[in-house]
């Protein structure tokens, strides 16, 4: 696939964007049927596109040929309906070799995850970024987060390159990401694409929708594809009621449960999806598992969320 087609495919999604969490059996191996059934019950439900073996997913627990093999479940789980797009990351020779494989997997695009550790300049990020979408034929995407804080220049000259596509912000810095985006607009007019990238994007996807970033990564969607759903459609059609009565009823709860632990963006979502019914397993160290009360209050959270939506007719 080339850079248009997934910039096309990603630019007006007719569901939320979905990031499945890794499925581990119990021995701590990579369950490969329980992963399949997870991507696969995400896109008969309305995701528009799975992003997989990334944040969510776990980008950094994975073995390289876990990694591999989980891309490939996920694109035949997909099945050509949406497009299926895989993290990349570690330092710039490592990046390479996973987006490469990638690409032989069957990807349609990489999401280029923070270097490892290092605090790196400007002119160090680009050339990092550079080098990754020169490896395939596969469009970029590139995740502002942690260590990687771009300046406008910097993007434009993202945007300038061949095969990056978009910016995924985690930072949450709007004044920042206002500026990205006047400059790219002005400096590298075309069809870059921007992301809102931070846990639960939900809650924050009014304010970044008003700097025109209009996509967004759903975790939510993992556990509870109703409620995203519903957001994602409210959101589409300017449903202000709807949209406020699941960021004070669920949004929010879910934000504040989700900030009692470290490491809850993955661990608590995959604690979700076990609730629904699909024993995913635990997540690997050094991230761990949610207080059992914690849980139990997820639990409450979901039957109240998904009361809200019938409360909707």
């Amino acid at each position: 696939m080339t850079p248009a087609p997934l910039a096309a495919r990603l630019r007006d999604p007719s569901g939320p964007l979905f990031f499945p969490v890794t499925a581990y059996g119990p021995d701590g191996s990579v369950d490969l049927d329980v992963y399949r059934t997870h991507v696969r019950e995400g896109v008969a439900a309305g995701a528009a596109a799975v992003f997989a073996c990334c944040g969510t997913g776990e980008f950094h627990a994975l073995l390289p040929e876990e990694f591999e093999a989980c891309v490939r479940a996920a694109v035949e789980a997909a099945g050509g309906r949406v497009p299926v797009v895989a993290g990349a990351g570690y330092g710039t020779a490592l990046a390479v070799r996973y987006a490469r494989t990638a690409e032989a997997a069957g990807a349609d695009g990489l999401l280029a995850m923070p270097p490892y550790l290092v605090h790196a300049g400007q002119e160090g990020l680009l050339r990092h970024y550079r080098e990754i979408a020169a490896a395939t034929a596969l469009p970029v995407i590139v995740y502002q987060r942690d260590n990687v804080v771009l300046t406008p220049p910097a993007v434009v000259g993202l945007a300038r390159t061949e095969g990056v596509i978009g910016l995924k912000d985690g930072l949450g810095d709007l004044d920042l990401m206002q500026r990205i985006v006047s400059a790219v607009r002005t400096e590298a007019p075309g069809d870059f694409l921007y992301f809102n990238g931070l846990p639960t994007a939900e809650l924050t996807q009014l304010a970044y929708r008003a700097l025109g970033v209009t996509l967004y990564s759903s975790a939510v969607f993992c556990f509870a594809p109703e409620i995203a759903l519903a957001f994602h459609r409210a959101l589409r059609s300017d449903d202000d009621a709807t949209v406020r009565r699941l960021l004070d009823g669920f949004y929010r709860p879910f934000v504040e449960l989700r900030d009692q632990g470290r490491g809850y963006a993955v661990s608590l979502v995959k604690a979700g999806v076990r609730l629904r019914g699909l024993d995913v397993g635990e997540v690997r160290p050094p991230l761990q598992e949610p207080a059992e009360d914690h849980v139990k209050r997820l639990a409450r959270l979901i039957e109240r969320g998904h009361a809200l939506l019938e409360g909707e007719e």
